[in-house]
């Protein structure tokens, strides 16, 4: 195994499996479920760029395209869509492929999901954001 640091990039923010007890009679896995992976997985991203706490305080445009079943490999790609004063909006794809190999990874849902950075008070702060050495010069 290579001990360079992975690509963040491109690799998935999570990778889980889906087990029975995410799913419905049947066999389908719940959408809450998925929503709540997703959920977790743009927190990894906001969390890291708004070097802070953060919460999330919106799920907009989330379509279900196919299902996920029992066993499939779930995977979340994010990448940040906009950052505002105290706010950082995440893109977030989620595709699942058969733990049999039956079939490609396939989209089967994506969403927008807005996070908002705090405080220890939990009273929204300005997101951190990184000194662009060029400007300076």
């Amino acid at each position: 195994m290579s001990r360079e640091e992975p690509d963040y990039d491109t690799s998935p923010a999570l990778r889980t499996m889906a087990m029975p007890a995410h799913a419905n009679a049947n066999g389908d896995i719940f959408g809450g479920w998925l929503l709540s992976q997703m959920d977790l997985a743009g927190a990894v991203l906001a969390t890291q760029k708004a070097g802070s706490r953060i919460a999330t305080i919106a799920i907009d445009a989330m379509k279900f395209t196919a299902p996920v079943h029992v066993g499939d490999e779930v995977s979340c790609y994010c990448k940040v869509e906009r950052i505002g004063n105290t706010s950082i909006t995440i893109h977030v794809e989620t595709w699942a492929r058969s733990r049999l190999g039956g079939r490609s990874a396939i989209m089967v849902t994506e969403g927008k999901f807005t996070y908002v950075a705090i405080d220890e008070d939990r009273k929204p702060i300005p997101v951190i954001r990184p000194v662009n050495k060029e400007a300076k010069k």
